[in-house]
């Protein structure tokens, strides 16, 4: 019953479109009456009774089955007004006026006096350096001048350049430097020798040698990032690590600390995952010890010992299937490896010093496809758990896991009629719970109503559970409400990706136009490795034709009888 009522909640929020024939005009796009805009390409979005007309400036405007529309704007500088009617014979009309100001930006020009108009520092943000750190740096000035940063790092103005006046170089830090908590000063002098001297938006200083450079990690969900390079998912990650482990610093980029993992090898961790030991700490590195190789009644194992916990990144293989993970700091001092007969997952182990303090170990599997693994530290004995292939792989058998995407406070996408993705990926993802169930799987949410949910909960709540499989149901969005429609998959691990592919495949049966079964993927969802994963964008909620659809309650079930299809196809797959 309470199912039932969730559901029946969910289905009525879904319906964002009035019934009545009564003519009105909402907009989502754009949301106030005058608009400056700097891009000729704009967009008139919104919707309207489900049985009525629509012009913009007397051109007819297609009304999709929910109400929404999209039209597109091609505008001349200046101030161009538009005229919106929504209209239902015989008589009956609902009007808005928008007004558009667009404004052609001025092509960049040069710097025209004794003057510096940008100064950009590579790495951005406040830094905290140490000797063969290299620093470049970009400055817009005055052309044909001398240019220094900190008094004797001399820029060089670039030859040829489309724009004169761009000065740039680059910068070792050496052992002598001693850099204060300080602004870096360009100073740029003309041909009559006149000066004028601008300090840098961020500071650079010294990661002296009393500063304590060993830290460890806290917490649960602390992860090393390959680069400093950012989108909206966050910079790329390495991988999770353990807790306490530890970490050589060697230096900062604003908010994330960089560190040095072996002689050729950095990283870089937000600096709230860390804490500092004293100074004195030894930097982490160990011989390689025991190892183990043994099964128990529910997984395999691989055990090294190390006199201490160091960080380490996994990655899977396949064809054949493998799991590998290097372990930083560490030297072989390995002379056997103890292989018990009770292992049902691992194949064969072995292991090589691929470079100096990168230890790599191989673990063979002996099926095709990867069920998961975990990395973690028992006392100093670095730890790998092989999940073995469910013996029944019935959906009966299984537990899957069902993330609805956003919720509460994270809105998520809308649509043109106002929808919102966290109540349609609910919607969806109940539905595919009760498919799932219908076939005697048992079925765990992160969320079954509508409530805010926090991604990094998610993932210990489905790392604490371990399904045998997680799909995360969501609806993709786009600048573009008119030509940008679609469905998606997305998974990150090569050994998810089957999993992934065979949903993607079943979507397309529904007339879907195919936006791609995407790899690599940074989502936050699809970064555990314990279980297979895919996340499933449905379909575009911009794009009104594709809204109509999501927001009929026969087409909600019928994306989930095809994720459904899906994981049937992967589980038969894997019988193979």
């Amino acid at each position: 019953m309470k199912f039932l009522l969730t559901l029946a909640l969910v289905l009525a929020a879904t319906v964002a479109y009035p019934q009545s024939d009564k003519p009105f005009i909402k907009l989502v796009e754009p949301t106030s009456e005058q608009n400056n805009v700097k891009a000729s390409r704009q967009y008139i979005v919104g919707s309207t009774c489900k049985s009525c007309g629509l012009s913009i400036n007397d051109q007819p405007v297609k009304v999709y089955p929910s109400g929404g529309f999209a039209f597109e704007l091609n505008l001349k500088p200046g101030d161009t007004a538009f005229n919106i009617v929504a209209f239902f014979p015989p008589d009956r009309t609902s009007v808005k006026r928008v007004v558009y100001n667009y404004t052609v930006p001025p092509p960049p020009d040069t710097v025209k006096t004794l003057d510096i108009a940008s100064i950009e520092m590579i790495p951005e943000g406040n830094l905290y350096v140490r000797p063969g750190d290299r620093i470049k740096f970009r400055v817009k000035a005055l052309p044909g001048a001398k240019v220094l940063v900190n008094r004797n790092i001399p820029l060089y103005e670039m030859p040829n350049n489309k724009m004169p006046g761009i000065y740039q170089g680059e910068y070792q830090v050496k052992e002598t430097d001693s850099f204060l908590v300080s602004k870096m000063p360009v100073t740029i002098t003309d041909s009559a020798g006149r000066s004028f001297t601008k300090e840098s938006k961020n500071w650079i200083s010294m990661f002296g040698p009393l500063v304590p450079d060993i830290a460890v990690t806290k917490g649960r969900l602390a992860f090393l990032l390959f680069g400093l390079g950012e989108d909206r998912l966050g910079g790329a990650k390495i991988g999770y690590l353990d807790s306490m482990v530890l970490l050589k610093v060697t230096g900062k980029v604003g908010n994330k600390y960089k560190v040095q993992l072996s002689k050729y090898r950095t990283a870089y961790i937000e600096d709230n995952a860390v804490e500092f030991l004293p100074k004195g700490t030894y930097t982490p590195e160990s011989l390689t010890g025991r190892w183990s190789v043994y099964g128990d009644d529910k997984f395999d194992y691989v055990q090294l010992g190390l006199s201490a916990r160091l960080p380490y990144q996994s990655f899977q293989l396949t064809d054949p299937a493998k799991v590998v993970v290097d372990v930083f700091g560490a030297t072989n001092n390995t002379n056997w490896i103890t292989q018990l007969e009770n292992t049902q997952e691992i194949k064969n182990v072995s292991y090589e010093q691929i470079e100096d303090e990168v230890f790599r170990i191989t673990i063979e599997l002996k099926h095709a496809q990867h069920w998961g693994h975990l990395i973690y530290y028992k006392g100093n004995t670095l730890v790998v758990k092989i999940r073995r292939q469910p013996q029944d792989l019935a959906l009966n058998k299984l537990i899957i896991g069902v993330d609805a995407g956003h919720g509460g406070s994270n809105v998520g996408a809308g649509g043109p009629t106002g929808s919102s993705e966290k109540m349609l990926a609910l919607a969806v993802s109940l539905k595919l719970q009760q498919a799932l169930e219908k076939e005697g799987a048992k079925v765990i949410m992160s969320r079954s109503s509508e409530k805010f949910f926090d991604n990094r909960e998610r993932i210990l709540f489905y790392r604490d559970s371990l399904p045998d499989l997680l799909i995360s149901i969501h609806l993709n969005s786009a600048a573009d409400p008119i030509r940008v429609t679609g469905t998606s998959t997305f998974y990150r691990y090569p050994g998810f990706r089957n999993l992934s592919n065979f949903i993607y495949k079943r979507m397309l049966e529904l007339g879907l136009e195919e936006h791609g079964n995407n790899s690599s993927f940074n989502f936050m969802l699809n970064s555990p490795i314990e279980y297979p994963n895919a996340l499933v964008e449905t379909l575009f909620i911009s794009n009104p034709a594709d809204e109509a659809k999501i927001l009929d309650e026969k087409f909600q079930q019928q994306i989930a009888d095809k994720v459904l299809q899906g994981i049937k196809d992967f589980l038969n797959s894997c019988k193979k």
